[in-house]
């Protein structure tokens, strides 16, 4: 029975294997540039959003301080940016956060993290679809919604008002399209998002050009008036302003923080550069400097257009749901709306692609380690893996069709931000490992079977070693060593476990007893401080560990503490999310481990490697010490060649 158990406990946390020293080999067609990946991640990113979240947060939270909003949140957005740079340059293959979660933590939480980002892109399809043809639909005046309410009403709770048959050409079209190949689909991203680009040049020089900087000096009395006029009052003695006090900072930095959190939001998609790991040339490079750039870009058009929206028209006139189009008429240029209504079809065709281009990616990575179902990890004869794409076509199609979306859509925070907290928890752990667990892998394909008998232990039951040596551990915490080692790494782990569970309970208590810490309650004060001692404990222990001397391409400055606060950003947004969305997410985890406990657990590809082993166990002892030689005269050459892909060995369609 114990030993049952130990097997179970063993099979969750073991570690996907990969062979460093064949990165170049791929099922997929690696035809991407950095172009490519750089216009896929503004494509995916700066969406419809653009078009109409920052009227909707300068009306009602930031005001003209919606450019310092923004800039709070791509700095917070840029945190999970940097870590999954670190990774792309480290492992180069398609998955994403669930393969970097594989490859660090062990197989459960890479399933929990994949299962959430197939939630997450399954629904962000779909919505996107619905608001393409919404959009598309107000555009020739509704005729489309007033011949399928007439015709195909539905009326069921939770269903749609009306099937959007629109939606699904989209959606089946965009499949087809991804199918055919990834290239073909690169070059159409590119002219959308060129087209999304050149436009919003166009919003942000014409609203520097019309601009009037006394928007951004509203003083609090003309906001009064205001206030006086829009309720119809009477009496206008001691009359507050609905508006804020005005100014640059009419909401104070409160109401700059709390557009900040909602402009968070505005950057999610860059992590689909992540999954093309396979199919880009000379990946190492190319995925931390499209990641980075990308975000720049977006940052620099969310700034822009926030400030020229703010600057045409005082920010309590805006229009929260078409804000351009409005303050074009109000500066007299109507013609105007219709380039921007192009430009925002541009911009929902790109987030459309940027959210069904990583999801076939998810499903074919996760079919093809065998903890989903292993049809979807065939490719066609353009190298595209055309089983996935048709999979999560078909599903984003029938939600499209049916379902109304909007109370879904929080689901899709829930699992980037978990993906985000992850992949920051994965680039503190492998900083701290000894010589990286990845490169010890390099060229061992059978490295469970050495010699000595050692096939049943992996590494990721390293950090159980501490049971057996506290003494050591101790050691390795007051006298931390001058490289790291299995103790100090394994001190890392439990204190990143610590740190993240604190950041949940300050999180929590922040959260939902605001009122008792602003009423300076004893017990919560007392919560609070023994959280920040621990905080500071953990940080201050996780300093002091000696980080890996393994150097790649692009690496995570401030270690530890811009990935500690990334988790702090992400864990806190998560905790904001409402308890409807919790039980939904609940109910999709549920389904998600039975797939997983029935089928992935037991055709997993490291269980069957593991089974494997010993077969392979005498003849890999035999020639353990002949390749040892090998290995050992290799290895300077190696080590230079593991940083980067020559673009030369890259497989080509």
């Amino acid at each position: 029975m114990l030993e049952q158990v130990l097997w179970f406990s063993r099979s969750l946390v073991r570690r996907k294997v990969v062979d460093m020293s064949n990165l170049e080999d791929s099922k997929l067609c690696r035809c991407l540039g950095t172009v490519d990946l750089i216009a896929l991640g503004v494509g995916s990113t700066l969406g419809a959003g653009v078009y109409v979240l920052a009227g909707e947060v300068a009306k009602g939270d930031s005001g003209p301080s919606i450019v310092i909003s923004f800039l709070i949140a791509a700095l917070a957005s840029v945190m999970a940016g940097l870590c999954y740079a670190e990774f792309g340059a480290r492992v180069p293959k398609t998955g994403s956060a669930y393969l970097y979660s594989y490859v660090t933590v062990g197989e459960i939480w890479a399933f929990i993290t994949g299962w959430n980002l197939i939630l997450s892109y399954v629904i962000g399809t779909s919505s996107v679809a619905r608001a393409w043809s919404g959009t598309f639909d107000e555009m020739i005046g509704g005729h489309i919604e007033v011949f399928c309410k007439t015709y195909f009403s539905m009326n069921s709770p939770g269903l749609a008002q009306y099937p959007d048959f629109f939606a699904v050409c989209l959606i089946l079209l965009l499949s087809g399209l991804l199918s055919f190949g990834v290239k073909e689909s690169a070059w159409v991203n590119k002219v959308f998002t060129s087209v999304n680009v050149l436009v919003l040049l166009f919003v942000i020089i014409s609203g520097f050009v019309k601009g009037d900087a006394h928007n951004w000096e509203i003083t609090e009395e003309s906001l009064i008036n205001v206030t006086i006029v829009t309720r119809n009052l009477s009496v206008t003695a001691n009359v507050s302003s609905d508006y804020g006090v005005g100014g640059f900072m009419p909401f104070g930095f409160s109401g700059t923080l709390a557009g900040a959190a909602t402009c968070f939001y505005a950057f999610v998609g860059f992590d689909c550069i992540a999954t093309t790991g396979e199919e880009v040339k000379n990946p190492q490079r190319a995925i931390p400097i499209g990641i980075v750039v990308s975000l720049t870009v977006c940052f620099l058009a969310y700034f822009g257009v926030s400030a020229a929206l703010t600057l045409m028209m005082p920010y309590y006139l805006l229009d929260e749901k078409s804000p351009l189009p409005m303050a074009f008429e109000y500066v007299g240029w109507s013609p105007a709306k219709y380039v921007v209504a192009a430009g925002s079809l541009c911009a929902l065709s790109t987030s459309l692609l940027g959210s069904m281009f990583p999801l076939p990616r998810i499903l074919f990575a996760m079919a093809r380690d065998g903890i989903l179902f292993k049809f979807m990890s065939k490719v066609s004869k353009r190298q595209s893996p055309v089983a996935a794409t048709m999979a999560a076509g078909t599903t984003a199609a029938i939600m499209a069709f049916l379902f109304d979306l909007k109370a879904l859509v929080d689901m899709m925070s829930i699992g980037t931000l978990l993906a985000y907290s992850l992949v920051a928890v994965c680039v503190l752990i492998l900083r701290y490992q000894p010589d990286g667990p990845l490169e010890k892998r390099a060229g061992e394909r059978d490295y469970l079977s050495s010699e000595a008998g050692e096939s049943d232990l992996t590494e990721s039951e390293s950090h159980l070693n501490m049971l057996k040596g506290g003494s050591s551990n101790l050691q390795a915490v007051l006298h931390p060593p001058a490289s790291p080692s299995e103790h100090s790494s394994s001190v890392v782990n439990l204190t990143v476990c610590v740190l993240v569970l604190v950041v949940c309970v300050v999180s929590y208590l922040t959260t939902y007893h605001i009122y008792s810490i602003l009423g300076m309650e004893v017990w919560i004060l007392a919560l609070l401080t023994l959280c920040l001692l621990i905080f500071s404990g953990c940080v201050a222990m996780v300093c002091r560990q000696p980080q890996t001397n393994k150097k790649v391409s692009f690496m995570v400055p401030l270690l530890p503490f811009l990935p500690i606060l990334s988790i702090f950003v992400n864990i806190y947004l998560m905790v904001q999310l409402s308890g409807d969305t919790w039980i939904r997410f609940s109910v999709w985890m549920a389904v998600g481990f039975v797939i997983y406990f029935g089928y992935g657990m037991w055709h997993s590809e490291e269980r069957q490697r593991k089974l494997r082993a010993p077969v392979n166990g005498c003849s890999t002892r035999k020639h353990s010490k002949a390749s040892g030689e090998k290995r050992g005269g290799g290895d300077a050459a190696g080590k230079d060649q593991e940083g980067f892909i020559c673009p030369e060995k890259t497989s080509q369609c």
